[in-house]
């Protein structure tokens, strides 16, 4: 107990410096120009209709939050009996500080994501301005108005978890130890927000984008970010909506589950070395709170990256952003080493320490894998891009063809570098110390997630830019300011693509922290004894555990099809409305009349939100379903058939969530880049530039349509159910059993 009165300070502390640089960076950002009238036009439309999206989003948000919560009040104070294990004495303190927990996260991330798209919405307008004179001030106004998010969401997510342990351990008698238990709902909060923000986000910004190509591109052959295009500030709109509030609430869930659930492994590893007379120099406490000092310690290095950012007026921005980022993950692993040579000492396993801190450093070099990758199969500077930019020559069929194979493709190397990382980190925790091999793939997803500030702060420097670009087109500005944004804009495309490929390997990896949580929890609340003996594995030659499995796999499909059909319906009412608009006033085409925006905004707005409701309640009410009709209707001598259920659920779900992930993403990217290989004027047949507006070009249109859902609204939404699954199951697994 001694290292508590150390941590927790230190943990706020550190939460709350981080909170007060973002709030310092927000004002920085505020101060600079703001542009001329007409730029200032159109950034105050992309402000009003994105402010007004959130408005709605989150009171849908809040209302099914408010319901789901009462369930969860419901089934823990009433449906379940109090249990010997219970970290409290009553079943109606269960209820309250499990459904506290989970307001209280679901709260934190609304907040979190809100602000970082609050500041960005205004970060755009002075990125555009800066342009106009510098290269640099553009592109540090940019990062810096990204990093506002990224600081927020980390910093939030660490205050709520170091928070609800200090509130729990100062009002409660609950033993260090169960903590964890009283707090799982905060993650589970998160990600039930999460995963609607993600969607709705996702279907608003891919609806307006495929309305807006497909019309304006394809059909009126205008511009990208054309003035005459009724769905221009809707497309703009959805840039921060969906990659701003959405990926922000999205990697959000990511740290907080992962902290909850790191906690849950290092008090069970902390308590088993204490009974075997091995304790750890810093006690369990110290152990269990490992994973936030590490945290901490991560948001600084972010910090300290963040400011090194700064680029010549003749280099290439994505250099300086590199460079930020490699020096945010070096000093991210120096204050790894330190946080485990402080926490994790052990004098009777002297090299657990270090071996630890190579688990962490397994986590860091996956990251860069998964860069690496992402990069590989969504750049047209290399092969697979161009394959599907080759096959728009023999038209849109083939593009989609190549696009799809591309697609499936991308898996292999990703779960490779999975299956690496797992493997190596939990042999490495095995050997640092008895029963360490769990804590081990806890420690390498830490490390990975380390730089979260950093790569978010990358995230939503892409929808600044972008829409930077689009204030500088729309407004007239001179062709070499333009070519200034177009430069910033092609970084932050690329960024988007990192930190989604950076998303999907950080949940692979959480995913399986999480279920091997969740099976801890199980065994603690069977006993010692009896749930060594019955759970230590998931036997899927079951039946009832093989449909566990089946529904899990079952459901990554069903929900990848209503969120892209959510996006076709939605798209097709903009689609309608730009037709009708360019019908009704003639004088749009001509520049003599103006488009109405807000209409189409507002439509948009409608249908996503509308949209969403449909398969975030699939994913939130599969698994509950799953595990309380088998628990009531299949009767067990072991009590364990529905736990073990719904671990099959969890496990195959997650597994297929993962490979469905990789393929809609990177697919949907690579799409996306052979249209702008066509675009870039690079694209040659027969010694020919061929570009836009040729019969390859309109292909390419049409395959970047159809990867537009899967790469910004099913692929992404995806991260969010692979940890939504693990929360959900980890808050209810006393529900299973």
């Amino acid at each position: 107990m001694t290292a508590q009165p150390q941590l927790v300070p230190l943990i706020l502390g550190i939460s709350v410096v981080s909170l007060g640089i973002a709030v310092y960076l927000a004002r920085w950002v505020l101060a600079k120009d703001t542009g001329t009238p007409q730029m200032r036009a159109i950034s105050d439309a992309i402000k009003e209709g994105a402010e007004a999206f959130l408005r709605r989003q989150n009171r849908t948000i809040g209302v099914l939050a408010l319901v789901l919560s009462a369930v969860i009040f419901v089934l823990y104070g009433f449906v379940r009996s109090s249990h010997d294990f219970d970290p409290v004495s009553s079943s109606l303190a269960m209820a309250f500080w499990i459904t506290l927990s989970f307001v209280l996260g679901a709260a934190c991330s609304v907040i979190a994501g809100y602000v970082g798209m609050w500041v960005s919405i205004r970060t755009n307008i002075r990125t555009a301005s800066a342009a106009r004179t510098s290269l640099n001030d553009a592109l540090r106004i940019a990062l810096r108005g990204g990093a506002v998010s990224g600081l927020f969401v980390v910093a939030m997510s660490l205050l709520g978890v170091g928070g609800l342990y200090a509130i729990v351990a100062a009002f409660t008698t609950v033993p260090t130890a169960k903590i964890p238990l009283l707090i799982v709902g905060y993650g589970f909060g998160a990600s039930f927000v999460a995963l609607f923000a993600q969607l709705g986000g996702g279907i608003y910004t891919k609806a307006a984008d495929v309305g807006a190509d497909l019309v304006g591109k394809v059909e009126a052959g205008i511009p990208e970010d054309d003035p005459r295009n009724p769905a221009v500030i809707a497309d703009l709109v959805g840039d921060n909506v969906g990659d701003c509030a959405g990926r922000g609430a999205d990697l959000f869930e990511s740290t907080a589950a992962e902290n909850i659930g790191a906690m849950l492994l290092g008090a069970t590893l902390a308590s088993l070395a204490e009974r075997a007379s091995m304790p750890f120099a810093a006690g369990i406490v110290g152990v269990m709170l490992f994973p936030l000092v590490a945290r901490a310690f991560g948001i600084i290095a972010a910090i300290i990256g963040i400011f090194t950012v700064k680029t010549r007026e003749d280099a290439d921005p994505m250099a300086a952003l590199n460079r930020g980022y490699a020096i945010t993950a070096v000093l991210a692993i120096a204050g790894f080493g330190i946080a485990t040579r402080w926490l994790l000492h052990n004098e009777h396993a002297p090299n657990a320490w270090w071996m630890f801190f190579i688990c962490g450093i397994i986590g860091v070099l996956t990251s860069w894998a998964f860069v690496w990758i992402t990069q590989y199969y969504t750049e047209y500077r290399y092969r697979p891009v161009r394959e599907i930019a080759n096959a728009s020559i023999t038209g849109p069929a083939t593009n989609i063809i190549s696009g799809i194979a591309v697609g499936l493709e991308c898996t292999m190397l990703p779960v490779l570098t999975i299956s690496v990382a797992i493997l190596a980190s939990y042999k490495i925790g095995a050997a640092a110390i008895v029963h360490g091999g769990l804590f081990g793939t806890a420690v390498a997803t830490m490390g990975m997630l380390g730089t979260a500030a950093y790569i978010l702060a990358m995230d939503t420097f892409g929808p600044i830019t972008d829409n930077a670009g689009g204030i500088v087109e729309m407004s007239g500005q001179p062709e070499e300011i333009r070519k200034k944004t177009d430069r910033l804009d092609s970084v932050g495309n690329t960024t988007k693509a990192l930190t989604k490929g950076y998303a999907i390997g950080s949940a692979a990896l959480a995913a399986f922290l999480l279920f091997s949580a969740y099976m801890d929890e199980v065994r603690l609340y069977l006993g010692a004894a009896e749930g060594a003996r019955v759970f230590q594995s998931v036997d899927i030659a079951k039946p009832e555990i093989f449909i566990g499995g089946l529904l899990g796999a079952m459901l990554v499909f069903f929900f990848s099809a209503l969120a892209i059909k959510a996006v076709g319906r939605a798209a097709q009412s903009v689609i309608a409305d730009v037709r009708a608009q360019f019908k009704e006033k003639p004088g749009i085409m001509l520049g003599t009349e103006k488009p109405d925006y807000a209409r189409c905004v507002d439509i948009v707005t409608a249908g996503a939100l509308r949209q969403m409701v449909l398969p975030g309640l699939v994913a939130v009410g599969t698994p509950i379903v799953v595990g309380l009709v088998f628990r009531m209707f299949i009767t067990d001598a072991d009590k364990t058939i529905a736990a073990e259920a719904v671990a099959a659920l969890l496990m195959v779900g997650t597994i297929a969530g993962i490979l469905m992930a990789t393929f809609l993403n990177n697919g949907g990217g690579a799409w996306d880049n052979a249209k702008k290989y066509i675009e870039s004027g690079e694209f040659t047949v027969d010694g020919k530039v061929v570009g836009k507006r040729s019969d390859p070009h309109k292909a390419a249109v049409v395959g970047d349509t159809v990867g537009d859902p899967f790469k910004d609204t099913a692929g992404p939404s995806l991260h969010v159910l692979i940890k939504l699954l693990s929360t959900i199951t980890l808050v209810l697994a006393p529900l299973f059993i």
